[in-house]
C-alpha cells in the first residue's frame, strides 16, 4: 500500500504532467466482457464461421483487438493451415491461430515502488486484454510508434515502471513506464491494467540439478527441458519460418541448428530486425532467453497463437507460461534486480536445435 511519501511524490509527478490532461480520458481502461476466459484478435481482420469449418462461406468478420468470450477450442477444418483448431465464441467460430488467450485480471491496489540499483521502479506484466498508453515524451522514438498513433500494450507483456501518478481530477492512477533497453520512448497508462511481478516468481525451478538441456526440434515445433536425460517440460513452439507472407524462401528466418549456450538472459527487452516489408519491432517481450550470439531468443509471444507452426524470423516464440517456466528452469539465474545476466563461455544451459 502507499504510504505517505509515496502520495507526495506523486502528487508533484501529477502536478509537472498537467499539459498531459485532455489525453488522459483516453487511458482509462475499456469494458471488457465478463467471462474467465477471453480471446483477443490479434491480427487485421479474421472471418467468422458457423461452424469449425473454413472451406465453408463465413458469416461475418472480426477485428484487430476485437475481445470475446472463449468458450471453447475445438478441431475444425482449415483447408490452408497446418494448425486445424478454432476458437468458439458467441458470435461464431474463428482460426485459432489469430486469437491470443486473455484474461481480464485489473489491479485495484498500489503498491509501492521498490528502491532497486538503479533507481526506485518495478516489473509489471500485463493482465488485462489490452492497455491504451499515451506518449509522454514525443516525438516518437521507436519504428512500431511512429507506424500506430493509437499504441497499445497486450496482456502478458512486461515493463519497468519509474513513476507512480494520481490524477485526481480523472480519478485514475497511472503508471510511469519505459523499457531499460528500448529507444526512450516514456509512456503513462492506467495502473489497473497491471500486476508488479514479485522476487519470488524468478526463483530459481530445480536449482540443485546440475545436467540440464534444452532441445528446440524444427521438425516438430517442439520444445523439451531435460534433467540428467529425463524430460521434465515440453511445450509447442513456433521457430523460424520457412516462407514470408508472399510465399519466398527465406533461409535467414531459419533457427540455428546445433549446441547454443545462453548467454544472456531479461525479464523483458524490446526486440526488432528485418527489413522492410519484413522486419519487426516490437516492445516488452517477456522472459528472454538468448542463446545464439545475433539476438535469437526462447521468448513470450503474444502476437499470435499458432504454435506447433514456424512463425518467426529466427527466435523461439513460445506461449508466456512457457517462456517464464523456462526462463526460471535455465542458467543462468536472473534476479529481479537488475533482471538482466549476461555470462561469459562456456555459458549457461545448453540449448540444442535439432531436425528430426
Amino acid at each position: 500500500m502507499l504510504n505517505r511519501r509515496d502520495v507526495l511524490k506523486m502528487g508533484l509527478a501529477g502536478l509537472g504532467s498537467v499539459a498531459l490532461r485532455p489525453q488522459r480520458s483516453k487511458v482509462s481502461l475499456p469494458v471488457f466482457p465478463d467471462s474467465l476466459a477471453l480471446g483477443r484478435v490479434s491480427t487485421s481482420k479474421v472471418n467468422l464461421y458457423s461452424r469449425p469449418d473454413a472451406s465453408s462461406s463465413p458469416i461475418g468478420a472480426a477485428f484487430e483487438d476485437k475481445v470475446f468470450p472463449w468458450i471453447r477450442e475445438v478441431r475444425g477444418y482449415h483447408p490452408y493451415r497446418f494448425n486445424q483448431r478454432f476458437v468458439e465464441s458467441s458470435e461464431g467460430y474463428i482460426w485459432s491461430g489469430d486469437v491470443q488467450p486473455v484474461e481480464n485480471n485489473p489491479n485495484l491496489d498500489t503498491p509501492s515502488l521498490r528502491s532497486t540499483s538503479l533507481g526506485e521502479g518495478m516489473w509489471v506484466e500485463v493482465t488485462v486484454p489490452y492497455v491504451d498508453l499515451i506518449l509522454e515524451n514525443p516525438p516518437a522514438r521507436s519504428p512500431w510508434l511512429q507506424e500506430n498513433p493509437s499504441p497499445r500494450l497486450y496482456f502478458s507483456q512486461i515493463l519497468w515502471v519509474d513513476s507512480i501518478i494520481v490524477d485526481s481530477n480523472l480519478g485514475l492512477t497511472l503508471y510511469r513506464l519505459n523499457e531499460r533497453y528500448g529507444y526512450g520512448d516514456i509512456f503513462l497508462a492506467d495502473a489497473r491494467g497491471f500486476r508488479p511481478l514479485t522476487p519470488e516468481e524468478l526463483d530459481p525451478i530445480h536449482p540443485e540439478v546440475e545436467d540440464k538441456r534444452v532441445v528446440v526440434d524444427v521438425t516438430r515445433q517442439s520444445l523439451s527441458c531435460f534433467e540428467d536425460n529425463r524430460e521434465v517440460y515440453y511445450c509447442r513452439v513456433s521457430t523460424g519460418a520457412k516462407f514470408d507472407a508472399s510465399g519466398n524462401a527465406v533461409d535467414e528466418w531459419a533457427t540455428p541448428l546445433g549446441g547454443h549456450p545462453i548467454w544472456r538472459k531479461v525479464i523483458s527487452l524490446h526486440m526488432s530486425g528485418g527489413t522492410t516489408g519484413g522486419g519487426y519491432d516490437l516492445p516488452g517481450i517477456g522472459w528472454t532467453t538468448l542463446f545464439v550470439g545475433n539476438g535469437v531468443a526462447i521468448h513470450s509471444t503474444f502476437w499470435h497463437n499458432n504454435f506447433g507452426v514456424a512463425m518467426s524470423h529466427g527466435c523461439v516464440n513460445a506461449r508466456p507460461e512457457d517462456a517464464k517456466w523456462i526462463f526460471r528452469w535455465t542458467t543462468p539465474h536472473v534476479a529481479y534486480d537488475p533482471g538482466d545476466v549476461t555470462i561469459s563461455m562456456p555459458g549457461g544451459t545448453r540449448v540444442e536445435v535439432i531436425e528430426t
